[in-house]
């Protein structure tokens, strides 16, 4: 069977929803019996491609045709009837039915009218073996780990449809061993000449196992390439849209040894998502944190906020070990974060702009020390001005404004209970040029007053702009550090890369 025999194509894809073009003509195709990695930023498109694929959206534009004939699924089980299954991150099976019928689940065999339990777990066991997994198919499937429950979902989505198989992200809760696992699963699918999309944010895991990549960016094609002539660097430059061997040398000043008390320190600090590393931020310093998605940017924001909880590794704070067990307990420290997604994570979109600009303040003071109602319009009321939110009512609900609104809004949260330390998780993404200028001078004028900031940032020339130290993350781990004249978009895409 020829490797080059396309079994799925896609030509000049558009999707579009309100106010966005999500797909912009995309092309992409995917071969017999190859594993293809499918590549890009936040934003890229590549969600919106694998659900026009599987029927999850309706195409505004453009062909699909799978064997050569063109189709048009109109859901999940139109796809999956036409060949194409999907293994997500978050395995979307049922964990309170045992491992047999989920594998069997809408087709178990049946006798005289009636499920067939004997058969359907002499099969579900005798499917699994041919991956390796000798498992009592009878039990639940929460009786297993994340990686096993990985493998029963591909076994089901093979067994269902054996001609496309899309894994999303399915290796972002696998430890090492269950990554060379699940490779020479999809190395045996392969060779059965089964079509793999593979869509990660580990570089070494694409060069690992995949004949070619396709790079999206800002909702368009960017380019087709085999992996084996397409080095990090170029792939890099790529996925950034920036070339990394012209990219500007920034002069800049170390501001090492002129910024404050040491506010933050990370010893070896670590957790389940992120390698331990060490990290230290000072008062009037602005480190920035640069790595692609997923390389464990928001992984530390959230280990040092107390999101998420830490594993290893020792938190310095003033000079003071902590480590926070819930967040509450990182405001009352005086730190603060502004999360990568804020319409998610950040905003109460029903709430006016003023019940979300007091609600940190009111949580530090307690409840049972209610804020007066004029003194929350008078906090609201000054950051609206000192920070040109563009209002015309502090009462009006926050989901009414623009993206870089909001973003302001949720920066004047922080900034109205006078935090020491600010984690800023892509501060800037989603919102206009306008509003983009007015926070990166707002970042500036912060570290003017003496507070410590902390920038996680996708855009390089921002962090080259405003940083005084660039910490450089890759598959979760630290792999680079760079200060003062050093910084640039040069040295930090080339640590990115794995120079």
């Amino acid at each position: 069977m020829s490797q080059e025999e396309a079994v799925l194509t896609l030509r000049g894809l558009v999707k579009t929803f309100p106010g966005v073009k999500a797909l912009d003509g995309v092309d992409f195709t995917l071969r017999r019996g190859e594993i293809h990695a499918l590549l890009g930023e936040n934003g890229a498109g590549k969600s919106t491609l694998i659900k026009v694929m599987t029927g999850v959206y309706t195409r505004d534009g453009g062909d699909i045709t799978l064997d050569g004939d063109a189709i048009f699924p109109a859901n999940t089980g139109d796809a999956q009837d036409l060949g194409i299954s999907t293994v997500y991150q978050e395995v979307n099976l049922l964990p309170n039915l045992s491992v047999a019928q989920n594998l069997y689940l809408g087709r178990e065999p049946k006798r005289f009218g009636l499920i067939d339990w004997r058969r359907m777990n002499r099969e579900a066991r005798e499917l699994l073996l041919e991956y390796k997994l000798d498992l009592d198919v009878s039990a639940p499937l929460t009786d297993y780990s994340v990686a096993i429950q990985q493998l029963i979902a591909i076994a089901r989505g093979v067994s269902m449809s054996a001609k496309v198989l899309i894994l999303d992200e399915p290796t972002a809760s696998l430890d090492a061993d269950e990554v060379r696992s699940l490779f020479e699963i999809m190395r045996s699918l392969k060779a059965q000449g089964i079509g793999i999309v593979f869509v990660t944010h580990f570089l070494d895991q694409v060069y690992a196992v995949c004949d070619r990549i396709t790079v999206l960016r800002n909702g368009a094609l960017v380019g087709e390439y085999k992996t084996a002539t397409l080095t990090q660097n170029k792939l890099v430059s790529h996925m950034l849209g920036k070339d990394l061997e012209k990219a500007v040398h920034q002069k800049r000043v170390d501001n090492e040894d002129h910024a404050g008390e040491t506010l933050l320190k990370l010893d070896q600090f670590g957790g389940d998502d992120l390698q331990p590393l060490d990290l230290s931020v000072r008062a009037g310093q602005v480190v920035g944190l640069a790595g692609l998605l997923g390389s464990g940017r928001t992984e530390l924001c959230k280990l040092v906020f107390g999101v998420d909880s830490a594993s290893t590794g020792t938190m310095t704070l003033r000079q003071q070990s902590t480590r926070f067990k819930h967040t509450r307990q990182a405001v009352m420290a005086g730190l603060g974060l502004c999360p990568e997604d804020r319409k998610r994570d950040g905003i109460f979109g029903p709430m006016s702009i003023r019940e979300n600009m007091i609600m940190v303040l009111q949580n530090k003071r307690g409840w049972w020390r209610y804020i007066p109602r004029s003194k929350q319009r008078e906090l609201a009321e000054h950051y609206v001005q000192a920070l040109n939110i563009a209002t015309s009512d502090i009462e009006k609900p926050i989901n009414q404004l623009s993206g870089g609104n909001q973003q302001k809004v949720i920066l004047a949260r922080w900034l109205a209970s006078e935090p020491q330390l600010l984690l800023l998780d892509e501060p800037t993404r989603g919102i206009d040029v306008g509003a983009h200028a007015e926070i990166i001078q707002l970042i500036r004028k912060l570290c003017d007053q003496g507070l410590g900031l902390l920038v996680a940032s996708s855009e390089l020339d921002e962090l080259v702009d405003f940083a005084d130290k660039v910490v450089v993350l890759r598959d979760r781990r630290k792999v680079a550090e760079v200060a003062g004249n050093d910084i640039s978009q040069q040295t930090i895409m080339q640590a990115i890369a794995g120079q």
